[in-house]
């Protein structure tokens, strides 16, 4: 997807789209972005990290980047979903219960390109709040789970679960410490947020 392999797009190129814009006229509807670049954008104006990966040994090396600039390579993370843990087993992950982790590993429903927010469910958090969890999160995810608003996300919850539609369905949109956080985030659970992202479109 050309946003990831091009974030470091250069100046000349960001000032050419800017005059774009400028000529097609006040009228005229501004050029949507690829939702790609909007999640991009988004994600990281909540304050979420990410780091765009095109295979799993770039996941697994960016899993032990993470969790030795945090020093968290001692610490116990925590998995709910046993399909995640089988996947990394091979690199020998400190587990304990819920209550008694540093971070949690899990994956999400899907991506929102339209306000950077990640979708998840009782599949990845089964019927516990987001407060029960640690502050730290580390999310694996691929490039096909971005969708351009929490309405298309629903809809995919649907079409993949027709037997059982999961509960417990929620968002996390802000990725800033506790007391990076402003009024109009009050209420909201903010986590500290690391995104895996597999390339696999």
């Amino acid at each position: 997807m050309s946003i990831f392999k091009n974030i470091f797009r250069s100046k000349s190129d960001k000032e050419k789209k800017d005059i774009s814009n400028e000529t097609r006229g006040k009228y005229m509807p501004q050029e949507k972005l690829p939702i790609d670049e909007s999640f991009t954008i988004n994600f990281k104006a909540n304050g979420g990290k990410f780091l765009y990966c095109e295979n799993l040994d770039e996941i697994y090396e960016n899993l032990n980047l993470i969790l030795e600039e945090n020093n968290w390579t001692e610490k116990a993370g925590f998995f709910y979903d046993k399909n995640l843990k089988q996947r990394f087993k091979s690199l020998n992950l400190k587990t304990d219960a819920l209550n008694a982790a540093t971070y949690f590993f899990t994956t999400c429903e899907s991506l929102i390109a339209n306000d950077g927010s990640l979708l998840i469910s009782s599949h990845q958090i089964a019927e516990s709040k987001l407060r029960e969890f640690p502050n730290n999160f580390i999310v694996f995810a691929t490039t096909s789970q971005i969708v351009t608003n929490i309405g298309e996300g629903l809809r995919k919850i649907k079409n993949n679960n027709a037997q059982k539609i999961p509960t417990n369905i929620t968002t996390i949109k802000h990725f800033k410490d506790l007391d990076e956080k402003d009024f109009l985030t009050y209420g909201s659970a903010s986590k500290n947020l690391y995104l895996l992202l597999l390339e696999d479109l």
